[in-house]
């Protein structure tokens, strides 16, 4: 019974490096899980059932062998061994009725997974003589058990003939998520840089994953990149951040990944994250320091916007970001209005308008001239336009104070980035200090903020900024 219902499971997660993925031989094994602990959870969503949590732990004697094969027709037959688990089982018993045996149905999850090894050889061979299939198989377990089973998703069997589709896991918001960078990736080439893109999701389902695209020849990418998730369950998902370098018709190669908890996200505002990547989440072993990717999030329970009256027909699709930009009305006019002079046809939003910045100083450069100063001046690049602005030239100093406005004319806000690099200028030429990169997120919502922020490519330095942002909304037939 599992291994029909684990087969599908298994190939509806398969990596694309494997062409299919089946069960020679599956057995359990004499080895019986030991249950080792029982508990009740009472609150007050579980008024109508029962909730039981079994902690279990199972160091079994299983027989699995793998019949996989590779898109480049290798059959590999591989064992998997020394299977060890120890986890958190959820039973909720519900709806609670009068009829013997007192419940309508059990819903099962694998609550909590605090521990799960494995090994994989190749019978009669070394599985590590073929690089990046042993990790793509993993993964895929790793996958299938992290989605198939792992709350919140339950699996639901009726003991009593009834409707139970509001036992079924429900969609409760969405997490809009902006790639915007990554900086410092350990260097997986031999020859050149890594050629990173990036995997994110919240549920590793192929279907719900999203791909970045890959920058070449590159250590400190920039993507810039929106993506929207469905979230089901905020007390106990995640999101997931995996960096790879692109290695052409081979597997790619990991280089780290993170996690952010969405518990730890506030409703409706937008978290600017620096996230630390590492080996993987389960043993940790590895410390070394791999770079780091930058992530602007924002998590929005549905009805939290049913003051938003969408002004175009049903099929029109906006981001929150979006929304929320237009709610603010353009030149006055509130989204009703806007509504009324559109004509009713799926449209894109571009938030357009100027965008005045003002560099108003730098400190702690790092030195640069043989005397220990520099001769800074920086220059401010609108990313999607390169349109480029440049402040004067300040003479031996490590603290410049510019205080000089620039204004852009932004055509797709919510879409671009202001990069700021700082320079020394020097007789024979001129030398990079450092940059600060930063998408519009911010200053589109909040309209006007002042900050500092730290010089990437530098070592010491932070440079402050104040924007303000005038909107001016128009829109573009797709």
């Amino acid at each position: 019974m599992i291994r029909n219902n684990l087969e599908p499971v298994i190939e509806q997660y398969r990596p694309a490096i494997l062409a299919s993925l089946k069960f020679s031989k599956f057995t359990l094994g004499t080895v019986a899980p030991q249950f080792t602990g029982v508990s009740i959870i009472e609150s007050e969503s579980d008024a109508q059932g029962v909730t039981m949590e079994l902690e279990m732990q199972w160091d079994g004697n299983q027989n699995i062998k793998l019949d996989i094969k590779t898109r480049v027709g290798v059959s590999l037959p591989v064992q998997v061994k020394d299977i060890g688990f120890t986890g958190v089982f959820r039973l909720i018993f519900k709806p609670l009725v009068d009829e013997f045996p007192c419940f309508g149905a059990v819903s099962y999850s694998l609550r909590e997974k605090k521990k799960m090894d494995f090994t994989l050889k190749i019978v009669g061979g070394e599985i590590s003589t073929l690089p990046g299939i042993s990790d793509a198989i993993e993964e895929t377990i790793r996958d299938a058990i992290e989605d198939s089973i792992t709350w919140p998703v339950r699996k639901i069997l009726p003991i009593l003939p009834g409707d139970y589709s509001d036992l079924e896991l429900k969609p409760v918001g969405t997490l809009e998520v902006k790639l915007v960078q990554a900086k410092d990736l350990t260097n997986k080439d031999v020859i050149g840089k890594s050629d990173p893109f990036a995997v994110l999701f919240i549920r590793p389902l192929h279907d719900r994953m999203k791909t970045s695209k890959t920058i070449n020849n590159q250590l400190n990418p920039v993507w810039n990149e929106h993506f929207e998730f469905i979230v089901e369950d905020e007390s106990t998902q995640h999101l997931t951040v995996r960096v790879f370098d692109d290695e052409g018709i081979q597997a790619p190669d990991l280089i780290g990944c993170a996690r952010v908890p969405l518990k730890d996200l506030k409703h409706g505002k937008v978290e600017n994250l620096w996230l630390n990547l590492v080996k993987d989440f389960e043993v940790q072993r590895d410390t070394k320091y791999r770079g780091q990717v930058h992530l602007e999030l924002l998590y929005c329970p549905f009805g939290t916007e049913s003051s938003f009256k969408n002004p175009f027909d049903p099929e029109y699709t906006m981001t929150y970001l979006e929304k929320k930009a237009l709610k603010s009305g353009a030149n006055g006019r509130e989204v009703g209005d806007l509504g009324k002079t559109t004509k009713q046809k799926k449209r894109n939003v571009i938030v357009r308008g100027v965008l005045s910045v003002t560099i108003i100083a730098a400190e702690d450069l790092p030195a640069v001239d043989l005397m220990g100063k520099a001769d800074p001046f920086a220059v401010l690049i609108m990313k999607k336009s390169e349109t480029k602005a440049k402040t004067r030239v300040l003479t031996n100093t490590l603290n410049p104070a510019w205080n000089q406005t620039f204004d852009f004319v932004v055509e797709d806000a919510l879409h671009d980035m202001l990069i700021v690099e700082v320079w020394d200028h020097d007789t024979f030429g001129k030398e990079k200090i450092g940059r600060a990169i930063m998408t519009l997120t911010r200053v589109v919502l909040e309209g006007e903020f002042q900050d500092g922020f730290p010089l990437d490519g530098a070592k010491s330095g932070k440079v402050y900024l104040h924007l303000k942002w005038t909107p001016e909304l128009k829109f573009r037939d797709s």
